[in-house]
């Protein structure tokens, strides 16, 4: 497994697309070395799932690299939002109002400059988390304006059936009606789609560190 040069040929792929696009490498599972392999080639944003693992993983990378954007883009359970609050620098799963309360709250205690995305079930599927799309453009306003939250832009994860390109289109198009300049959309199997619809994020983590 060489995962250096998985990363710099997607990072190379990623910038002939679009050289604004950003890649979040999602580090979910993987050990210390090999993340530190990517912090040693200047690569500063990581993803993880869930709070937990970031608490034990992510301490004293962070201490030691004071540059790197750890983003959240698991389910988050509200139990764990205090947790969340301390170590996370970006939340792209916001998908609940007692969530963006509580959020809110910590805020009013301790400012902190986190960066939200508000996560939206663009296929409509029952299984999945996300803000309806007939209710996003309230879900926004309620928390920008009335909780001050710094919502940066929205999140999807778009139905495995079916042609991604339509869902990613759709977001962005959710995106504009929001006044919202960030889309983080698309990963390891569909990260190209998603740039040409207007990515600035791309979760990616299984073509880094797998074989292939």
């Amino acid at each position: 497994m060489n995962i250096i040069s998985n990363f710099l040929n997607i990072r190379s792929r990623v910038s002939a697309l679009n050289n604004k696009s950003k890649i979040i490498v999602v580090s979910k599972n993987q050990t210390v070395d090999k993340i530190m392999q990517i912090i040693n080639k200047g690569h500063y944003d990581f993803a993880e799932n869930k709070v937990q693992e970031a608490l034990n993983k992510w301490p004293q990378i962070l201490i030691d690299n004071q540059q790197i954007n750890l983003h959240l883009i698991g389910k988050l359970q509200s139990n764990k939002v205090n947790e969340a609050y301390k170590i996370f620098n970006y939340i792209h799963s916001l998908d609940n109002e007692k969530i963006a309360k509580k959020f809110s709250q910590l805020h009013i205690i301790s400012p902190k400059n986190i960066k939200y995305f508000i996560q939206v079930n663009i296929g409509n599927e029952i299984q999945k988390n996300g803000i309806e799309p007939s209710q996003l453009q309230n879900f926004v306003r309620y928390c920008s304006d009335d909780l001050m939250l710094n919502i940066v832009g929205l999140m999807c994860i778009p139905p495995i059936e079916g042609d991604p390109n339509q869902y990613f289109n759709n977001l962005a198009q959710l995106a504009k009606l929001s006044n919202l300049n960030e889309l983080s959309m698309g990963m390891s199997n569909d990260y190209e789609s998603a740039i040409r619809n207007g990515a600035t994020f791309v979760r990616i983590g299984s073509k880094i560190f797998s074989e292939h």
